[in-house]
């Protein structure tokens, strides 16, 4: 306490040190005035009055030190002083100042916008209560090679009793028709059990969510709604609660509206953007009967119970199940392997995008390295400048410690002042940045440049200043005073500890160019191999529209309950779809034919039952399934390789078929020729499906694997709710939209018309990522080679400044010009085969890192490796040649003369 006093004392004493010092003074002077005016009534003549006062007072400097130093924080006033005196040197050379700041600026701006996105996507937790305690919930059966399989309504029931889980919630997504309005709107559309809101901890900000206690076995008619749809459909409305909303021709009604900021959990973009909520507990109509092998192709997510980590819960989850294993082995045969696993949430919302930013984090991360380094080494040069001044000063008796926490200041300052330039540009350019940012990256909302995000670029400037600016200002405190002062340290053992330095600086600068960019060349290599690939479908000049079918609570009141029902619409959709300008071809699909757009994952497999293998769906493997008319391999230009595709003829009367492709094949029957085998799914109808056709393997899923398995079945036999509409030919983009909607609405007005797309832009899209990827590291890599460049430049430079004397003696015995150049030139492209050494060690290590996100390019690449090496000698060879030529150039006579 004491000691805080007394430290609060001298604080208050700093803050207001002048006055505190003149009041010294003033009082000095005082007692002083008295005894002088003693030793006169003494009898004493003023001068020798005075005099004798100032013997007896004492000298009144070392009082005034003695006081201040008692009273006062001297590590403050220190750096006070060094602040100011750095702040005067760096206005004094403004060119070096200038160069410094902005060369860390780049480093640090680049770094800290790389940083905000990982710290919204990566380490900012999900924006709900508690986020630890979220998690993810998936069934397995690996035995059958099936993952993500679904729950079944009993299975929900078994993990909301076993005590592991405050709440469990599962939940669906896809779209639903608002009607009732001028046009009908398709609205991104979770069907959620009760729980769901109380699973998340999220309230609404009008009226209410979901009671989590409701045991309504089917929808319970209540909504929730965004607050994005408030505003745009119904502007706001206050009196909003209790509103009837028709959706897919059953009518809810709202009971609540989510805060503005309420983000939804998901992996896709549009499932984060759900804007209605229905409650559900998926036991009725229109869900299958709640049996426990009647497995619901959903999402589930569940809150811990406060205190109990995942591990801990993870081992309760596999004692559970092994009970059910035994007590209903019917339902969960030894072979399948069933097993539940929990993942945390925030990792499932992130998904398979957390190496691409690893990646990002760690390119920039060399930028600012080679920044920093790029800084040091001008600290060395300016180190030669100011040689004299630090040896002087050195001499007059500054001591070592005084002198480098000074200039370790100058460059923290340095550094600090480059970190908060790099975070305004950064700050001022968010708006440009962010559209630079793929808008399937997940957490795309919350990324912001905040208070935390400054804090990172002030502490990574600091750090850098601190690391950086340690050795320039170390040896600057440590020269040889006497050979510094007579040659201005020309030849010292200082100048060479610098010289060493500078150039270990610029081969580590240059293995950093290197390994970023190798990292660059692999993933462009990656990539154009990737968009050049062949994709075994068409997509030029095709085009794709989506509608959605209603799905009304009753099965009874939907008119597009059986495939025959929904043929006649498809028919004649097909039909007046043609008749538009510059169509050639029209076909339709379900949204998992759209190829690379449909976003289709684990929950979006069939069980594939086949005959003499499996007996039910819970011994399945799994396979993608799209329904599609039967143009649409014609129209999408995909080759059939044996058997037949569909035809008009196949109906829902007539017998099941099924096209798949030669991944499916050699995937399920290995040994077999799978044509007239006969399969079983659990969407289709229980009669058995025979394999007609085998189509030739295509990029539909992915464009890094062909060999995805694929089931396709036929439109008029299976109906489909998700459909997209696909036309091929020389169309108008901007036209179609509208086209197709009128012809769609003419046959049923209250379905919704949205989202044309282009497969071309739909192949872009599925780039995105990778593509962002690839830009954002060549960019640092073109940053990194021209700072590498730049750093050779002023090494061979500085080297040549430093051998003057020693080539003008050499021109002047005789020496030829082009011998000066080589030797100079040698010096450069020593230090980049030494920098490319070290760098091809380190980018062998990055790239087999890096190794998931590359597609067709070894992580070894010799073409990639020796060009980039190539292009890095060739650089450092360019960046030497310049001081070359001025030291092949010097005049001999007039540089000795000067000497």
């Amino acid at each position: 306490m004491r000691f805080l006093q007394r430290f609060l004392k001298r604080l208050v004493n700093f803050a207001t040190g002048r006055h505190a010092d003149q009041r010294l003074q003033d009082e000095i002077a005082e007692h002083l005035a008295l005894q002088v005016d003693e030793n006169l009534r003494a009898g004493m003549s003023p001068p020798e009055a005075r005099r004798q006062a100032a013997i007896k007072l004492g000298a009144a400097q070392p009082i005034r030190e003695s006081h201040h130093a008692e009273q006062s924080l001297p590590l403050f006033e220190d750096l006070l002083f060094d602040l100011r005196y750095a702040v005067r040197m760096l206005a004094r050379s403004p060119g070096f100042a200038f160069i410094a700041i902005a060369t860390m600026a780049l480093g640090v701006g680049a770094t800290t916008a790389i940083y905000s996105v990982i710290d919204a996507t990566l380490l900012h937790p999900l924006p709900y209560p508690n986020p630890t305690e979220l998690v993810h919930i998936e069934d397995y059966l690996p035995g059958v090679s099936a993952k993500a399989v679904g729950i079944s309504i009993p299975e929900v029931k078994d993990l909301q009793n076993s005590g592991i889980f405050q709440y469990m919630s599962i939940y669906g997504f896809g779209s639903v028709n608002l009607t009732g309005s001028a046009q009908p709107a398709r609205i991104a559309f979770k069907p959620v059990t009760p729980n769901y809101f109380a699973v998340l901890g999220a309230n609404a900000q009008l009226g209410r969510t979901f009671d989590p206690h409701d045991s309504t076995p089917g929808f319970n008619l209540e909504v929730v709604i965004s607050d994005g749809l408030w505003k745009r459909e119904f502007g706001a409305d206050p009196h909003i609660l209790g509103k009837a909303l028709r959706l897919d021709n059953d009518v809810y009604h709202v009971v609540g509206v989510m805060p503005a900021g309420f983000r939804d959990q998901g992996q896709s973009t549009e499932e984060r953007n759900t804007e209605l909520w229905a409650g559900t507990g998926f036991a009725a109509d229109p869900a299958p009967p709640p049996l426990r092998n009647n497995r619901l192709r959903l999402g589930t997510v569940a809150r811990l119970k406060p205190g109990l980590s995942i591990a801990a819960a993870q081992q309760r989850l596999d004692a559970l199940v092994s009970s059910l294993t035994k007590q209903f082995p019917e339902d969960y045969p030894a072979q399948a392997s069933w097993n539940v696993r929990l993942f945390p949430l925030s990792e499932t919302v992130v998904g398979s995008i957390r190496q691409s930013l690893i990646l990002l984090f760690g390119a920039v991360g060399l930028v600012l390295l080679i920044s920093c380094v790029n800084v040091a080494n001008l600290l060395l040069a300016r180190a030669s400048a100011r040689g004299r001044e630090i040896a002087v000063r050195q001499a007059l008796g500054a001591a070592r410690a005084r002198l480098l926490r000074q200039l370790l200041t100058e460059s923290l300052l340095l550094f600090l002042l480059g970190g908060v330039a790099g975070f305004a540009v950064l700050f001022c350019a968010r708006k440009f940045l962010l559209e630079l940012i793929p808008e399937s990256l997940p957490r795309l909302n919350d990324i912001s440049i905040n208070w935390g995000v400054f804090a990172f670029a002030i502490a990574a400037s600091l750090a850098a200043g601190l690391i950086f600016g340690l050795a320039p200002a170390w040896m600057m405190s440590r020269l040889d005073l006497t050979a510094t002062l007579r040659q201005e340290g020309r030849g010292s053992g200082g100048s060479r500890e610098r010289s060493r330095a500078r150039r270990v600086l610029v081969i580590s600068e240059l293995a950093f160019s290197l390994v970023l960019l190798v990292a660059a060349g692999l993933l462009l290599r990656s990539f154009w191999d990737l968009f050049k690939v062949q994709l075994g479908f068409n997509p030029d000049r095709v085009m794709a529209v989506q509608t959605w079918l209603p799905v009304p609570n009753n099965p009874a009141a939907d008119p597009y309950q059986t495939a025959t029902q929904e043929a006649v619409l498809v028919r004649e959709v097909l039909h007046r779809n043609r008749t538009l300008p510059g169509v050639e071809e029209t076909a339709i699909g379900n949204m998992d034919s759209l190829p690379l757009g449909h976003g289709r994952d684990d929950l979006n497999a069939s069980p594939l039952i086949r005959e003499g293998f499996e007996l039910r769906s819970n011994q399945a493997p799994s396979i993608d399934t799209s329904i599609v008319s039967p143009e649409y391999f014609h129209l999408l230009g995909m080759t059939l390789a044996r058997g037949r595709l569909f035809s008009d003829q196949d109906l829902e009367d007539t017998p099941s078929i099924a096209v798949i492709n030669e991944a499916a094949a050699r995937t399920y029957w290995p040994d077999q020729d799978p044509m007239g085998k006969r399969i079983r799914l659990d969407r289709s109808k229980p009669d058995w499906t025979s394999i007609v056709g085998i189509i030739a393997d295509a990029r539909t899923e992915s464009l890094a694997d062909a060999g995805t398995p694929q089931l396709y079945l036929s439109i008029y036999q299976h109906p489909a709710k998700d459909l997209a509409i696909f036309l091929r030919g020389p169309i108008d983009p901007g036209a179609i939209p509208a086209q197709v909607r009128s012809q769609v609405q003419s046959v049923d007005a209250e379905l919704p018309v949205f989202h044309a797309e282009t497969l071309d832009s739909v192949l872009s899209d599925s780039l995105s990522v990778r593509r962002f990827s690839m830009e954002i590291v060549a960019l640092f890599a073109a940053t990194a080679l021209l700072l590498a460049g730049l750093g050779i430049y002023g090494t061979i430079s500085y080297v040549v400044n430093e051998q003057t004397r020693e080539i003008a003696i050499r021109l002047a015995l005789g020496a030829q010009r082009g011998k000066i150049l080589e030797m100079v030139l040698r010096q450069g492209l020593s230090l980049a085969a030494t920098g490319a050494g070290v760098g091809v060690v380190g980018a062998l290590i990055a790239s087999h890192l890096m190794a998931g996100l590359l597609y067709g390019v070894s992580p070894n690449d010799l073409p990639t490796f020796a060009g980039v090496t190539l292009m890095l000698t060739t650089v450092a060879l360019a960046a030497s040649t310049i001081p070359a030529l001025r030291a092949m150039r010097l005049d001999p006579i007039t540089t000795l003369h000067s000497e």
